[in-house]
């Protein structure tokens, strides 16, 4: 039973390092051009070399998504693109398009090519196509159960691997190959810049009554038809392994640092709790669930992976996600002499607030802020300018990277 890579997105240089800190195995990003998060912070070159070179440093793989849906404009550039990163070297690329593989393949023979989910990978003779084309990895398609997972695995050669999400915002569309976006905004999802409509409030009208909007769900708000509820399959690392996937990939390249920190801490520590003893898993489920909602967050769906969804897979009634604790703060260094933690603010603290740091290692620790010091050095009462230095007396290390939260119905977001 081999252990799972646990892929981790990386939206910002910073995440990176916040994803490799609290103990991804490999993120995945993107570049300027290509990828699916157009609105993302994401990587130029110099930020991707940067990027690179510090995950390597610590043994964390990193990707590359190059997983638009391709026009004719797009492939000449591509090209151009694909050279970059040949010197680059990133440990692979995330690719959708046919096209966009045979371009990739020319420029980049030696390159570890993985295929997106976009490609809508369902069955084991597709997967197996792709493999004979120079793919090393599917990620299937989120519409799979596990049972259909271990089929295909069984029927597929030993040396292709499965990649498959198991945490994180779900697509209406099938594999994410929606239109939606692209019809009522003009913003083409399948190239990178997808307004989101599947989260819209939508109402019902008439054509001979406008001005009429009749609920399709009763709620005098509206409804959301498309809003899908968030994956999450932390308590089922059991039978995610046991089907033969090799990479627990998550959601969220869009998503913040709390997010980042908060869900590999926890997928880390639920996937080698249950390498090193599965009762000592099973124990901690509620942990592991009480801990991942600690980071903005819809309800949670096992998705697909057990039974197709139902209506009760959808939340009608809102798009907004669950927010219960702020993140305040990023560790920069600390003064072991002067029992200083050096803080890059990111949401405003005040002293006599209670906030817990979230360990890299070890159980996370809350303490209350007494004393604090601006960058002169001076006393102060309150953090409110974002990205300020603070100094923080605390008797214990705050690593640099590691994320400082308190809960949000405590003091100002």
């Amino acid at each position: 039973m081999n252990k799972p890579e646990l892929l981790i997105p990386a939206g910002s240089l910073e995440n990176l390092y916040i994803a490799v800190a609290y103990g991804a195995d490999a993120v995945y990003i993107g570049g300027e051009a290509f990828g699916l998060r157009a609105k993302a912070k994401n990587f130029d070159q110099e930020k991707m070399i940067q990027g690179i070179a510090y995950a390597h440093q610590y043994g964390v793989k990193v990707y590359v998504t190059a997983n638009i849906i391709a026009h004719n404009e797009d492939v000449d550039q591509a090209r151009a693109y694909f050279e970059e990163l040949l010197e680059i070297k990133p440990d692979g690329v995330i690719i959708a398009d046919p096209g966009m593989l045979m371009v990739a393949k020319e420029v980049m023979p030696d390159m570890e090519f993985h295929l997106s989910t976009q490609a809508n990978n369902t069955n084991y003779a597709t997967m197996q196509f792709w493999h004979q084309q120079g793919v090393k990895r599917v990620v299937v398609a989120r519409e799979l159960s596990l049972d259909e997972i271990r089929f295909a695995k069984d029927k597929v050669p030993e040396t292709l691997d499965f990649e498959a999400f198991v945490h994180g915002a779900m697509c209406i569309s099938y594999s994410g190959r929606c239109l939606l976006s692209n019809y009522m905004s003009g913003k083409d999802a399948n190239k990178g810049a997808c307004t989101h409509p599947c989260r819209w409030t939508y109402h019902l009208v008439e054509e001979t009554r406008p001005g009429e909007y009749m609920p399709v769900y009763e709620n005098e708000r509206g409804t959301y038809i498309y809003n899908s509820k968030d994956l999450c399959m932390i308590s089922h690392i059991d039978k995610l392994v046991a089907s033969g996937i090799d990479s627990f990939k998550i959601e969220g390249r869009m998503k913040t640092a709390l997010y980042v920190a908060t869900v590999t801490k926890t997928w880390r520590e639920a996937i080698d709790d249950f390498f090193y003893d599965p009762d000592v898993y099973a124990a901690k489920l509620a942990y592991y669930e009480a801990e991942v909602r600690k980071c903005t967050h819809r309800q949670f769906t096992s998705g697909f992976y057990f039974n197709k969804p139902d209506g009760d897979e959808q939340i009608y009634t809102s798009n907004t996600y669950t927010r219960s604790y702020t993140f305040v703060g990023k560790g920069m260094d600390y003064d072991p002499i002067k029992k200083l933690a050096h803080i890059q603010q990111r949401n405003k603290f005040v002293v006599g607030d209670t906030l817990e740091v979230l360990k890299t290692n070890g159980k996370n620790i809350e303490f209350i802020v007494n004393t604090m010091y601006n960058i002169e050095g001076e006393i102060v009462k309150e953090a409110p300018h974002p990205k300020q230095d603070i100094w923080i007396e605390v008797d214990f290390e705050i690593l640099p990277n590691e994320i400082i939260r308190r809960p949000a119905d405590q003091g100002e977001a």
